[in-house]
């Protein structure tokens, strides 16, 4: 089984290169546009690691990373 990555970005041409290239790597890619969005792909999914942007509309990276860790 792959390991599974999440990448939170807002700007599309740079989730969709991050993504090619984690494929490209064997990777399972997860994708969300926002941090909402982020929060419920991580709760539902459990990712091995999230790429996250720090600055995401509505509710930014710092905030998402808060509330995974608690």
């Amino acid at each position: 089984m792959p390991n599974r990555v999440l990448v939170v970005e807002d700007d599309d041409t740079l989730r969709e290169t991050l993504e090619y290239n984690l494929r490209n790597q064997s990777y399972e890619v997860l994708l969300a546009q926002d941090g909402y969005d982020g929060l419920k792909v991580a709760r539902a999914e459990k990712p091995d690691l999230i790429l996250l942007d720090v600055m995401l509309p509505g509710i930014d990276g710092f905030e998402v990373c808060r509330i995974l860790r608690k």
